[in-house]
Parts: C-alpha cells; structure tokens; sequence
C-alpha cells in the first residue's frame, strides 16, 4: 500500500521533531526477524529507556537533517532500523547487544554517541561499560570513603581509652586514695 506524500511528510516532521532530543542513536538491520522477535525486542528497549523503529531510509535522512545524528544517517541502504535514547547510551548499547547476541539475523551498521559517530566495534565496547548509576555509585563510594576512615580514626581514641578505663576498673588498679571527708 502506498503511502501518500502528506502521509511521509508527516512521518517526516513527527521523526524529526524526536530525533532533535536524541542524544544517542545505534542504525541496524535485520532480516528475516518474526513478529515475536520483533517485539521481544521492543520490550527489551523500552525498558532501557529507549525507542525503537523500522525506518524507510529517505525519509530517514530527511528527518535527520540538521541534527546530531544526521551523519549516522547518511547513505542508508538496505533494511535499516533505529534505536535511539535521550538517556544512557550505555544501557541502550546493552540492550541491543544482548537482542543481537541471540538473535544472529540482527547486526548494526553504524551509531551515534552525543553527536559523535561510532562504529560497530565502539558500539560494542559502549556495552561492555558500566551504566551511569554504576559508576555514579562507585564515585560516591570513592569520595564517602576516606571521610568514613577519617571518622573511624577519630572514634578510635576515645573507644581505647574507654576500654582501658573500664579494664583498669575491673581489675581494681585505681584505688580511692582521697580522705574519707573529701
């Protein structure tokens, strides 16, 4: 069925308009991908935060234009596909690498990582890397760290010298020397 040019023009601007807000797009393409697939998929990347869409690659590159990720778009050919987050390019990388990993009919052609073009093997290595709460957590850990020691340094003091008070008390070392009146 044909599409009607207002139909694609409209396609056009609603890609476009999204694409704008993107920070971090990965272009793939399959064959052969059932329904099932298809939406196993979908669900994987939605919950990473990030959207998922078969694409003509014209109207793609018409979207694109003016955009971080217009160089990723350029010269498509073939089935392609987008997936593209606002947020961690990390987890989305995650996402499809693992989609791809079982599914051998899905690979990658090319991505986009805040407005820098990276290849296949970066998109890769993008998932091998800890997410940004993982190293958020391991920085807060670093600078929490030497103010717990600084603390615990600080504790130790006045803890040995309440265990040596209290050792000397029940082996009755101090003695009451004072005069009775006193």
């Amino acid at each position: 069925m044909a599409v009607s040019k207002a139909k694609k023009a409209e396609q056009v601007e609603k890609l476009g308009a999204e694409l704008k807000n993107v920070s971090s797009l990965i272009v793939t393409t399959y064959s052969k991908l059932k329904v099932s697939q298809d939406y196993e998929l979908r669900k994987a990347l939605r919950s990473s935060g990030a959207k998922y869409l078969v694409v003509k690659n014209t109207l793609a590159q018409r979207a694109a234009k003016g955009t971080k990720v217009e160089e990723a778009l350029k010269e498509l050919s073939g089935v392609t596909s987008i997936a593209y987050t606002q947020g961690d390019p990390v987890a989305l990388a995650k996402a499809l690498s693992k989609y791809a990993k079982d599914n051998p009919e899905f690979s990658f052609k090319s991505g986009v990582v805040e407005g820098r073009v990276i290849s296949i093997n970066e998109i890769q290595s993008l998932a091998t890397m800890p997410s940004k709460e993982e190293i958020y957590s391991k920085l807060l850990f670093l600078i929490n760290s030497p103010a717990q020691r600084l603390v615990t340094v600080m504790n130790a003091t006045g803890r040995d010298l309440a265990v040596v008070l209290n050792q000397g008390v029940e082996k009755q070392v101090f003695k009451n020397d004072a005069p009775a009146g006193v």
